[in-house]
């Protein structure tokens, strides 16, 4: 009897040990998951920024034809305040909420009329609080 309540516990120690491993390889995916993602979305968000610096029309913001050619390329689109605003996300998630307040400054200084432009103050202002700054 008393092998057996040896055996029972060691086998509850096994499972135990199995259940933490598996747990932590897991949470390790979803890490590497995550980070992939974040990768990706700061890689589209500093294409798009190349993309932007590259026009020249962008390039010389005294231009006539600067405000015009933006109001059309950003009008019906949310898809780069979209990227900026999950890039901006991502980074508060990973701990660097100063990389975060800045991803959501530059998304309402470039889109200050977006649908996005109050959750990401409203965003800057939680960052701004981790941080510890008054804001």
């Amino acid at each position: 009897m008393r092998h057996l309540a040896w055996l029972l516990a060691l086998a509850i120690l096994a499972a135990l040990a199995y259940w933490v491993w598996y747990a932590m390889r897991r949470y390790r995916e979803k890490k590497e998951a995550e980070a992939a993602r974040m990768s990706a979305f700061l890689a589209q968000a500093s294409a798009l920024a190349a993309n932007k610096t590259a026009d020249p029309a962008a390039a010389n913001p005294g231009s006539k034809a600067a405000p015009a050619a933006r109001s059309v390329a950003d009008g019906p689109s949310l898809a780069q305040p979209r990227l900026l605003f999950e890039a901006a996300a991502k980074a508060g998630e990973a701990g660097e909420p100063a990389l975060a307040i800045q991803l959501y400054a530059r998304l309402i200084a470039r889109y200050p009329d977006s649908p996005l432009a109050r959750e990401a103050r409203a965003a800057v202002e939680a960052q701004k609080k981790k941080l510890g700054l008054k804001g």
